[in-house]
């Protein structure tokens, strides 16, 4: 059997991060795919295997497999090289940015002024590593560098620069005293001695275009479609007939050549095997004896087709993702561009991942799908969990379709296209939500008239279609509240709600349009998403900042509903929160918090009327993928957070479970608190919606006292006089709104 640890990778046991450099914590957690392995390094019946968001690394005895991401302890996403040294148990990852990080088993160095050439405009993205003693080679787009491990520093670069024109190492290791790097225009070489940075002194050694080249007791290297040992100064090329090489690799007694099959020769060059993985792979090597390649969809796969992997969605690319009973999830691979019009249509057609609460799952249907796929959502069936709907925003069979997962061999099943009455390039389909009594809306972008919305007719398995009367030609993701639809427009500054009454009766809907004359900004083109929250108020975002409707399900049937900014006062002056600013999605916590995503500028965590920032997360200073969050969804039950993006997703532990009038189970962290420890402030959380609080000392008198709202409270530890409270113990005497439910907790202060 498989076990999966998410902790730090074996080879980094006892692993210890700085201060500075953590952007993590046990409150992060990953869902990245591990499926597309890169380079794979073999150290004592071990295998670590880079793929692009993170490391993993297997035990071949145990089948344990341990992950290492940005969500515990990597500082970025978008691997592109790796190299592992067993004696040092040091590895050394590039990223597409041009920056490095360095894991030993003392701490992660991430290194981001690796040096760049004057004048070079390209690509800096790191193209190979190769580990040699405590030196790493490092290529990039425009030259070679030598990094000093022991010292985490650059050494000498030499820049290919041959008449004005940069030309890329595609790859280059140390063999001897030399480097060696493949180009498009040879292989070229070096001894590593003082003239090693001028181009002019560096060797052709064997003129054409080559790609890959690795080195142990032997060297070699390859074009396309050729691969070479070079022998005393002569190349040798293995006698097989190659078609698109995809990396060749040396072992301490193998020659491992990945192409369409994987190959193994002899260090003298004599073929020994011929390997058929059935998919395509990025790389091989061999590990005690065995041979394992790195697949483009299936991780590391051994000779008997056994796969090991973590467990994660297909691809990393991700749009919406949605949360269900059981742990399950649906995540949707869509998306949109010019002012949410245009589809994107990514090469690798992913349509939606679902994990069913214990492993991921990736329907074959897309696989052999012959139209264009570009879902924008997805949801389980509410009248039959086991369907799964999903929205085609593709032009050319653009619709909404039905599959059914079969638990016997984990796949789904084709059950019915609905094309809603669409015409080629019209009634592009959004978005879905769902009421208490299990109807099922959908949304419907560039329809002849306007927007439409359709409802679920169980009786006639079809969709009841409603085109509007105003114009619009997109819409976002709707919600249902109070039994109305709220439904964002994203090319107009507007928004539509619809009192639908009877979902099948389209007679006796009324509708709203919101815009410039109801509180939206001037400037704005589009509103972009929306939320409920817990007070009543619907939050509204828009590509110019955040509007609220108070009193919502009210306020809208009144003449002229207002939306208003919100307002933050600092010293005498009143601000617009995210005036501007374009907010992407808007998310309410079991708490009324808010958590907004800002196009560009990361997430942010509000209190629940949005007067204060309580935190601020960044791909600078925490494990988000990048700034810019298609998606946040709370799990109200447990509290879990995810963030959803174009390059993964990320899960963050919030504090806050769904609050009800009554109290759930309380808990006060840190406790007991030791000053010298610790010198913020005390969390109590499970608490009721209004809680009502009293502090007191050992003796019975009051040194604070408050009324926290939202199901959690801090105590900065200063009593009503705004001084600390000496050490001993104190009593947390907790009440709800109207004194139905009581709790208590106790404290225990050091200073």
């Amino acid at each position: 059997m498989k076990k999966l640890s998410l902790i730090s990778l074996g080879i980094l046991a006892s692993l210890q991060f700085t201060k500075a450099q953590v952007i993590s914590s046990k409150k992060w957690a990953d869902l990245f795919s591990y499926n597309n392995v890169l380079a794979m390094k073999e150290d004592n019946g071990k295998i670590i295997a880079a793929t692009e968001n993170g490391i993993f690394y297997y035990t071949i005895a145990t089948g344990e497999i341990t992950k290492l991401s940005k969500a515990n302890g990597l500082h970025n996403i978008g691997i592109t090289a790796f190299d592992y040294d067993p004696k040092s148990k040091t590895g050394v990852i590039g990223y597409e940015n041009g920056a490095i990080d360095v894991v030993t088993p003392n701490e992660i160095k991430y290194i981001v002024d690796i040096p760049i050439a004057t004048g070079y405009n390209g690509n800096k993205k790191i193209n190979h590593i190769s580990i040699t003693g405590d030196r790493a080679t490092i290529s990039v787009g425009y030259g070679v560098s030598i990094f000093n491990i022991k010292k985490k520093e650059f050494a000498d670069s030499v820049f290919f620069l041959n008449g004005g024109t940069f030309e890329a190492s595609n790859e280059a290791t140390i063999f001897g005293n030399k480097v060696y790097s493949v180009t498009n225009s040879g292989l070229k070489s070096h001894e590593i001695n003082n003239t090693f940075p001028a181009y002019s002194t560096w060797v052709t050694e064997v003129p054409g275009s080559f790609k890959h080249i690795d080195s142990e007791t032997e060297l070699a290297f390859s074009s396309a479609t050729a691969a070479f040992i070079y022998n005393n100064g002569a190349p040798v090329q293995l006698p097989i007939n190659l078609v698109n090489i995809q990396d060749v690799v040396v072992t301490e007694s193998n020659v491992v050549v990945t192409d369409s099959r994987v190959y193994t020769f002899g260090l003298n060059g004599t073929n020994s095997n011929a390997t058929d993985f059935g998919e395509q792979c990025n790389t091989a090597t061999m590990a005690g004896g065995k041979l394992f390649a790195g697949t483009v969809l299936s991780g590391i796969k051994d000779e008997s087709n056994h796969t090991y992997k973590p467990s994660g969605p297909e691809f990393n690319f991700a749009y919406k993702i949605s949360i269900h009973d059981n742990n399950q999830l649906l995540v949707s691979t869509g998306a949109r561009v010019g002012r949410y019009n245009t589809p994107i249509i990514n090469p690798k057609r992913p349509g939606f991942y679902y994990f069913n609460g214990t492993e991921w799952i990736y329907p074959s249907y897309f696989k052999t799908f012959t139209g264009t796929l570009n879902i924008l959502d997805a949801i389980l069936n509410p009248l039959d969990n086991s369907e799964v709907l999903f929205a085609n925003y593709a032009m050319d069979v653009q619709g909404i379709y039905k599959l059914k997962y079969n638990s016997s061999n984990k796949d789904f099943d084709f059950v019915k296209y609905y094309p809603v009455q669409a015409t080629p390039g019209q009634r592009r389909a959004v978005g879905f939500t769902t009421d208490a009594q299990n109807n099922i809306f959908a949304v419907f972008s560039y329809n002849e008239a306007g927007p439409a919305v359709a409802v679920y007719d169980k009786a006639k398995d079809d969709f009841n279609l409603k085109v509007s009367n105003f114009k619009s030609a997109s819409v976002q993701k709707p919600i249902i509240y109070e039994n109305m639809l709220w439904i964002p427009l994203s090319r107009t500054n507007a928004f539509w709600v619809c009192d639908y009454k009877d979902p099948l009766n389209f007679s006796d809907d009324t509708d709203y349009i919101l815009d410039e004359k109801n509180g939206f900004p001037s400037t704005a083109s589009g509103t972009l998403s929306v939320a409920a929250d817990k007070s009543g108020d619907i939050w509204i975002s828009t590509d110019k900042g955040v509007r609220v409707l108070s009193n919502a399900a009210t306020a809208i049937k009144a003449p002229e509903p207002k939306v208003n900014p919100i307002i933050i006062e600092q010293n005498g002056l009143g601000e617009e929160l995210f005036r501007d600013s374009s907010i992407l999605q808007i998310e309410t916590d079991g708490g009324n918090y808010k958590w907004v995503s800002v196009d560009g500028g990361g997430v942010y965590y509000l209190s629940a009327d949005g007067q204060r920032t309580i935190k601020h997360f960044t791909m600078e200073n925490s494990p988000l993928p990048t700034n810019t969050v298609t998606d946040i969804k709370v799990d109200k039950k447990t509290g879990k957070v995810y963030f959803v993006t174009y390059n993964g997703i990320v899960t963050y532990q919030g504090d806050i479970t769904d609050v009800t009038s009554n109290f759930g189970e309380v808990m006060v962290y840190p406790n007991p608190v030791v000053y010298s420890n610790f010198k913020g402030k005390v969390t109590i959380k499970g608490l009721a919606e209004k809680t009502n609080i009293r502090i007191v000392d050992a003796a019975g008198n009051v040194v604070h006292s408050a009324i926290a709202r939202g199901g959690i409270y801090e105590w900065d530890l200063n009593n009503q006089r705004g001084a600390r409270v000496a050490s001993g113990i104190y009593f947390v005497l907790m009440t709800n709104e109207d004194g139905s439910d009581k709790a208590t907790a106790k404290i225990g202060v050091v200073n």
